[in-house]
């Protein structure tokens, strides 16, 4: 798989990076579109450098690759494009479609069927691989030691800030004076006196 298979599948003809303008790309339109590498053109390699679709092609390739704004990839391929040297040999070719998504996903299979790999700038994805799940029990292992735990401190209760209100108090009674007895008193200072 390269460009000249990528413009016999509907592609526009290559145009060089450093020399787009606003003009000559898509204007808001979903597309896929690949970089290409020029110097690698009719060579046994593939030409392609990336394969990626976008809704707002003019903002993805002006705006990412060429002013270096977005995500990670984009700003790899900035990168690429400026550090690289790639600026001077790199095209972009595009295609209108419907679907961007699902056609990035068969150009990109076809392209790694054929060449073992993904393309250059687009990152390899690794496949979700699921382990079987084991259905032997575990083998049974020693218990790990304890680990005391440290007492936490006791809190101590707050302070009660409001006192408990008094008892009212009780209505005074008049009792009736107490007759005199022929028993000897105990003085109220708890001494007593002995008996005559």
């Amino acid at each position: 798989m390269n460009s000249y298979t990528l413009k016999e599948s509907g592609f526009s003809e290559p145009s060089l990076i450093k020399s787009i303008s606003f003009s000559s790309l898509p204007f808001n339109k979903s597309s896929i579109f690949a970089i290409i590498d020029i110097t690698l053109t009719g060579k046994a390699n593939s030409d392609i450098l990336y394969i990626g679709r976008s809704k707002r092609p003019t903002r993805r390739i002006l705006g990412g690759y060429l002013s270096g704004y977005g995500g990670r990839n984009t700003k790899k391929i900035s990168a690429g494009l400026f550090e690289n040297g790639y600026l001077e040999k790199a095209a972009i070719s595009w295609m209108l479609c419907d679907k961007p998504k699902t056609m990035q996903k068969e150009l990109m299979d076809k392209f790694i069927l054929e060449h073992g790999q993904s393309p250059l700038w687009n990152g390899s994805k690794k496949k979700n691989v699921k382990v079987p799940k084991k259905t032997e029990p575990p083998a049974k292992s020693k218990p790990a030691p304890t680990v005391a735990k440290t007492a936490k401190p006791k809190r101590r209760p707050k302070p009660k800030t409001t006192p408990k209100a008094a008892a009212p108090a009780k209505p005074a009674t008049t009792t009736k004076p107490a007759e005199p007895s022929n028993t000897p008193q105990a003085p109220a200072n708890g001494t007593q006196k002995p008996a005559l």
